[in-house]
């Protein structure tokens, strides 16, 4: 074992959370983009709340909205920027040496039933 082998630097606090994370993966899993009403619905998120989610994600970079209309007519379409995409693909890069790491640790291959090996 080497110092910092388990550190995890890449599980970046600004996508590790839980809303961030399920918004950048609805995102990422359509490469045209999502509505806000579609992005609310697949993540399970309050107005206020996505809102607030997608305001830190696009101060990042990570996302862009298109915005169209005004007041309850408007419609926003968000995206992943190419940072965005990058960035999060990182992101899962490092969640799947944790999950290598975790397996080699336990001494388990994963069990093809479970969803985490799948």
């Amino acid at each position: 074992m080497t110092d910092g082998e388990y550190n995890y630097e890449g599980l970046d606090r600004l996508l590790h959370e839980r809303a961030r994370l399920s918004i950048l993966t609805a995102l990422s899993s359509d490469p045209g983009g999502r509505s806000f009403p579609e992005l609310k619905s697949l993540c399970g998120l309050t107005d206020g709340n996505l809102s607030r989610h997608l305001k830190v994600l696009e101060e990042a970079n990570l996302l862009k909205a298109k915005r169209s209309g005004s007041g309850r007519g408007s419609n926003t379409h968000l995206s992943l920027t190419a940072l965005g995409r990058r960035t999060f693909m990182r992101y899962l890069k490092e969640l799947e040496r944790v999950l290598h790491d975790a397996r080699a640790v336990t001494g388990q291959a994963g069990d093809p039933g479970d969803p985490a090996t799948a």
